[in-house]
């Protein structure tokens, strides 16, 4: 007798399911309303990154291999694939949920806890997904875009999601928990985790550095980034012209009105070009009979990336940038690479 509720009680949560995976899938949109806040946490961010995560994060370059590196990454990339496994069953993806099943139980098991990705060279490669994800897919709105300290760009849908990741389903979560070490050393594994991230990510600062607006670089590849993962690599053409054309846009974003992709591209080439080498420049000749002037002095051109845009008081490199997936991506994703 006891089977039979359970039986119908596991039909209603399946029935939910398929119901829910209905709902109209909810894209990344660029929604920046709170733009002007946004920005100051950027800058805090670059600061941060500058004179802490980045120091560090080339530090443990140094002293490491990239073999090693690689071990790391390997490591927690398969580590943290809880995540992707149970967002793969909340969205009703039974492949994607089998084959980040498999590949979780072969690289934790031939794999040596997951240093090596025997997996990989099975076909069983990995599919990413979160938390942020299942909502989109459940038709729940993104909301405004947001900038979170330390952290970098996300969403009112992403964040309180990546929390729920992280406390409920991210292994590193349980252990911080359950241990209490003197000196805080519980808190060792995901430190390690957090430079290693950040060292797989030191060779995409030159693209950032070399933006016109770096905040808006940033936050349009991490909006394509999520529809990328919404939409699980095929996201519908549509949005990807709407996207990149004229989008909404923010009269913050583009001045004088130009609010397109195009309008801040010929601006990103008109950039460029102030930055490259110069040819030296003399000073015209006085209509005097006094000698011709000197050659004025020219003065080297600013850091890229130090120069502001019109309409904003100082735009800074982002303080977290991310691997190339079809296109730049820039987001705090859980999975990382051997950087360096």
């Amino acid at each position: 007798m006891p089977a039979f509720p359970r039986t119908l009680r596991l039909l209603a949560t399946v029935t939910l399911l398929v119901a829910v995976a209905g709902c109209a899938i909810q894209p990344a949109r660029d929604e920046d309303p709170w733009q002007g806040m946004n920005r100051k946490v950027f800058n805090f961010n670059q600061k941060f990154d500058n004179a802490i995560a980045k120091p560090v994060a080339r530090g443990y370059v140094k002293v490491t291999s990239t073999e090693v590196r690689l071990l790391v990454s390997n490591f927690f990339d398969n580590l943290q694939m809880p995540i992707s496994i149970v967002n793969d069953v909340l969205q009703v993806r039974p492949v994607g949920a089998a084959q980040n099943t498999g590949r979780f139980l072969v690289n934790s098991t031939i794999g040596l806890a997951g240093l090596f990705d025997p997996a990989g060279k099975l076909g069983l490669r990995a599919d990413p997904t979160d938390f942020g994800v299942t909502l989109a897919r459940w038709g729940v709105p993104q909301g405004p875009y947001l900038v979170i300290p330390f952290l970098g760009p996300s969403s009112v849908r992403d964040f309180p999601a990546y929390l729920a990741d992280t406390y409920f389903l991210n292994p590193m979560s349980y252990w911080t928990r359950d241990h209490n070490f003197r000196y805080y050393a519980e808190y060792l594994p995901y430190t390690l985790y957090l430079v290693q991230l950040r060292a797989s990510l030191l060779n995409t600062d030159q693209f950032l550095n070399s933006a016109y607006d770096p905040y808006v670089m940033l936050r349009d590849a991490y909006l394509q980034r999520r529809n990328y993962l919404i939409y699980h690599g095929n996201p519908p053409t549509s949005l990807l012209e709407n996207f990149n054309g004229s989008g909404a846009g923010d009269s913050n974003d583009h001045a004088a009105g130009e609010s397109d992709m195009e309008a801040l591209l010929a601006r990103q080439r008109a950039y460029d070009r102030a930055h490259a080498a110069q040819p030296a420049r003399a000073a015209p000749t006085p209509a005097s009979s006094a000698p011709p002037a000197a050659p004025a002095p020219i003065a080297p051109p600013p850091p890229a990336g130090s120069v502001a845009p019109a309409h904003a008081a100082s735009v800074a490199p982002a303080a977290s940038s991310a691997r190339a997936q079809g296109s730049l991506i820039l987001t705090p994703a859980p999975a990382t690479s051997a950087g360096g």
